[in-house]
């Protein structure tokens, strides 16, 4: 692949600026030695994947398909066009945001969104059918929950949320595939399916509120103690394949 098209595929932007950074030596490519500077935009690379290369000083892997780990914080939305907070993915460096698609929208997209309050765990990604896979109800991917809540636990309430509640957009009662009271006010709750505000509505169908949410785990993964409020990180092969358990 020509160099140019590989900055382009990473969302350097259009060819022609991809080939004016080239040119005006700001890219530098491993081809087995180290980096070098590589001043011919057309010039053939091998781009297999994990490929180092760095732009203005700054080193990327190539990626065919980016898989990327966000932990949210409070206060966004996961919109590119959001109504009231900043997005999301202004946490994100441009490259990322600016992935070419085939469709109208660029750049990586959230598997699933957290409310601006909600916090935690968020897979963002350009591969549409993984994006489908861990989405659908039918495939039951596990997304496991830490909820604060504003009135002690009971077992009653633990018991409805294992029975399934009915919320007033679902025919059939929504279960929870595990619940269990960690503490008086602390609920760890597991769900394969997403529902708009879910967690929430699912409480007060039990008679209590959240006032606290953060999404722990993802499938087999849970959220990397090491990745803080508003970092992100790529996503090696094996965590995608815990985060895919039951796609």
């Amino acid at each position: 692949m020509q160099l140019q098209d590989i900055l382009y595929s990473q969302g350097f932007g259009t060819r022609r600026i991809c080939a004016g950074l080239i040119q005006q030596g700001y890219v530098q490519v491993d081809l087995g030695e180290g980096l070098v500077t590589c001043d011919d935009a057309l010039e053939d690379i091998d781009e297999h994947e994990g490929l180092p290369y760095s732009v203005q000083g700054v080193l990327w892997p190539y990626h065919a398909k980016a898989y990327v780990l966000l932990h949210k914080p409070a206060g966004y939305e996961c919109s590119h066009k959001p109504s009231a907070w900043p997005s999301l993915y202004t946490l994100l460096p441009p490259a990322l945001r600016q992935r070419p698609q085939k469709s109208a929208v660029q750049g990586v997209q959230a598997v699933g969104r957290l409310d601006q309050d909600t916090t935690g765990m968020l897979v963002l990604t350009d591969d549409g059918p993984l994006i489908h896979r861990m989405s659908s109800p039918r495939h039951h991917v596990p997304k496991v929950y830490e909820v604060t809540t504003d009135d002690p636990l009971d077992d009653k309430q633990v018991q409805r949320l294992l029975d399934g509640v009915v919320l007033d957009d679902s025919p059939k009662p929504v279960k929870a595939a595990a619940c269990v009271a960690v503490a008086e006010h602390h609920l760890r709750l597991t769900l394969t399916e997403g529902k708009y505000h879910q967690v929430k509505r699912m409480l007060a169908a039990v008679g209590n509120k959240v006032v606290g949410l953060h999404r722990s785990q993802i499938g087999a993964m849970p959220l990397p103690a090491d990745l803080a409020p508003g970092q992100w990180r790529w996503i090696s092969e094996d965590e995608l394949k815990l985060l895919a358990t039951n796609a």
